[in-house]
């Protein structure tokens, strides 16, 4: 594990590349003074369903409009948002070989009810290390880190919308292989779900 901190945007259910880069690290810093950007891994994530990706969205409010900051981003709670998004996860992985062994948990983080995106996304990330088993400190920033101010920056890295320069995933069973072809870099508890206590050594082999 690489012992320096690297900068990372906060996701929630990060993607399988994402994820395979926070291990990487004893500490990991999370960017919390940009200026929240739309339709990245910060409030979404994919996942495989029987009709194939779909993106589960978290309701962002934003206080100051197109000037807020991550850190003060809200989540809104007017639709059952995380009712959707269990029922969603439970349809498409619970014929997935490892879903009874992780759906408590990560069920009890969704149904939670939080003030900010970061308060989500930090329990999320706490039990997703705890079920690799990896020790890794999360910490955030004071001030905006400028581009190339810090080695390891991830913040732009590994976008749903530029599938083209994403690392290159070694294929797995997932659960509707059967259908359709091998659908990668969807959200890493698509990688838990179908390989389990495996998923550790998965990420670590893919070549970032």
């Amino acid at each position: 594990m690489n012992p320096c901190p690297a900068l990372f945007p906060t996701a929630y259910f990060p993607s399988i590349a994402l994820m395979a880069a926070m291990i990487r690290h004893k500490e990991i810093v999370i960017e919390q003074q940009e200026t929240f950007p739309k339709q990245t891994h910060r409030n979404r994530t994919v996942i495989v369903t029987a009709n194939g990706p779909m993106t589960l969205t978290v309701p962002a409010l934003r206080p100051n409009g197109n000037h807020t900051l991550t850190s003060d981003i809200g989540i809104s709670y007017t639709e059952k948002w995380n009712l959707i998004h269990w029922r969603a996860i439970e349809s498409a992985y619970n014929a997935s070989p490892f879903f009874l062994y992780y759906h408590d948990d990560i069920e009890r983080v969704i149904m939670g009810r939080y003030e900010h995106l970061l308060q989500l996304n930090e329990r999320i990330l706490q039990l997703l290390f705890k079920k690799l088993k990896v020790d890794i400190a999360i910490k955030y920033t004071t001030d905006f880190a400028r581009p190339g101010s810090v080695e390891d920056d991830y913040r732009d890295r590994f976008s749903y919308k530029h599938p083209e320069a994403l690392p290159a995933c070694q294929p797995y069973v997932q659960v509707f292989g059967d259908r359709m072809p091998f659908n990668a870099n969807v959200s890493v508890i698509d990688t838990l779900f179908n390989l389990g206590p495996d998923t550790k050594d998965y990420l670590l082999g893919i070549k970032l």
